[in-house]
């Protein structure tokens, strides 16, 4: 267990180091640099999730502020090496998300934000918002589930036995949906490959 401090120089490389589990204990002893550096590690993960799950910028931020809020409230009672941080934060997410959907009508695909784009030229970032538009699309007409699934193994690269444990079912469950979700992912953007620049393989 480290030993709990005022900052000083040199902390910032020290809590980097640190794992989600270790700084979150250190944020309830009331060390706010780690809690600083567990918002720059899970905020942008958090709302890339949310973003992917609803669609909707606005939506998705109100979410990642939410789940990062009732991250530091469970602080105090949170037991090192039970579960990973990042896992419980995932689940509160996607049933923040899940509380949003049963409140309102789908979205319109064709209102569907797209991210901040930094690509380098106008071609490029064309291109980018297309496929990015096209993929977004594309995961709004697959059910909650699967998508819920899609994202996490396939943009957030996380394991199916992670997944199951975000998700509350098995790891079995987890191959089906995603593996259902992709081949309706593939269907839905098979005609558009040659106008979002995709070869042919």
């Amino acid at each position: 267990m480290p030993v709990i401090s005022s900052a000083g120089p040199g902390d910032d490389a020290i809590v980097t180091g640190l794992s989600d589990d270790t700084l979150l204990v250190m944020f309830a002893r009331g060390d706010r640099q780690a809690a600083a550096e567990l918002t720059d590690r899970l905020g942008p993960r958090t709302y890339a999730v949310a973003l992917r799950v609803l669609g909707n910028r606005a939506e998705a931020e109100d979410v990642a502020q939410e789940a990062m809020i009732r991250l530091w409230r469970m602080a105090p009672d949170w037991q090192q090496g039970q579960a990973k941080v990042s896992t419980w934060l995932y689940r509160v997410t996607l049933n923040l998300c899940l509380d949003i959907k049963r409140r309102k009508k789908p979205l319109n695909i064709d209102a569907v934000p797209e991210p901040e784009d930094s690509a380098p030229g106008p071609a490029d970032r064309l291109q980018d918002a297309a496929r990015h538009d096209a993929l977004q699309g594309a995961l709004m007409q697959l059910p909650d589930r699967q998508r819920e699934a899609v994202v996490l193994r396939h943009i957030e690269e996380l394991s199916n036995p992670e997944i199951a444990g975000i998700m509350d079912i098995s790891v079995e469950a987890v191959e089906s949906l995603t593996a259902r979700g992709k081949r309706a992912l593939a269907k839905a953007l098979a005609d558009r490959r040659a106008e979002l620049g995709y070869g042919d393989d």
